[in-house]
């Protein structure tokens, strides 16, 4: 079970959202290298980048900070956050990315992001991100007029690699995760799951583990609690490990 530390961009510096409101940011570090090389530091396998710029504008800004985080860190980096097209996709590979999250083009433009899976395969994931099981488009604005049942038979013939699940209501809110869906989809999903959205605290990453040995998670993401200190991202890992000895 992997751990994933998030690290959201926005204006040039490290925040973390509420809901996912651009207007509800807490600003946790003005160098994201810095943070990320912390992360890494504290023993990170994977680092989960968000461009929030990039989410609500349609378009990245961030180019060249994420090409100076990739080239500080020795850890594979997922990166989504207005990936929309092609071209898009491209810069962030050339930039050093290892793999890419899609949202608003899986949902909206399904013809274009099957390209995308083929062009390139193994290489890109989803973001189901959902309020009450309907889904979120558009840095989680736009209602996708979708349930998650409807798409994800479609995002696996695509050649999706990997959903990421996000509880909105519960993103940056450290309530704890859904467990009743994350279960669900970990269990019938034939691609691996990644948690996000409330988790808070190390009896999180325990309940979530069964399912990385019984069913198809891969990890989850936490963003606020460890930045706050109520996961504690060593300790977290160590109990991990300790499941496998």
């Amino acid at each position: 079970m992997i751990i994933f530390p998030a690290v959201d961009l926005q204006g040039g510096k490290a925040v973390r959202l509420k809901h996912g409101k651009a207007d509800e940011s807490t600003v946790y570090n003005d160098d994201p290298v810095a943070a990320a090389l912390h992360w890494q530091a504290q023993g990170a396998e994977w680092l989960h980048l968000i461009d929030l710029d990039g989410a609500f504008q349609g378009r990245s800004v961030n180019a060249d900070l994420v090409s100076r985080i990739s080239a500080a860190l020795d850890i594979p980096i997922e990166l989504g956050g207005g990936v929309r097209d092609e071209d898009a996709a491209r810069m962030w590979f050339d930039a050093g990315v290892t793999r890419l999250i899609i949202g608003t083009m899986a949902l909206e433009k399904p013809q274009e992001y099957s390209r995308l899976c083929k062009l390139f395969p193994g290489k890109i994931g989803v973001s189901l991100d959902a309020v009450d099981g309907r889904l979120k488009t558009r840095g989680w604005v736009t209602d996708a007029g979708l349930t998650i049942d409807e798409v994800l038979p479609r995002l696996v013939d695509d050649g999706t690699a990997f959903i990421i699940y996000t509880d909105i209501a519960r993103d940056g809110m450290q309530s704890g995760v859904n467990m009743p869906m994350l279960s669900r989809l970990a269990r019938t999903s034939p691609v691996p799951i990644i948690a996000a959205g409330g988790v808070a605290t190390l009896d999180d990453i325990k309940a979530l583990y069964p399912l990385s040995v019984e069913a198809n998670l891969e990890g989850a993401i936490s963003g606020r609690a460890i930045y706050e200190g109520t996961l504690d991202l060593p300790k977290a890992m160590a109990w991990i490990r300790a499941q496998k000895s």
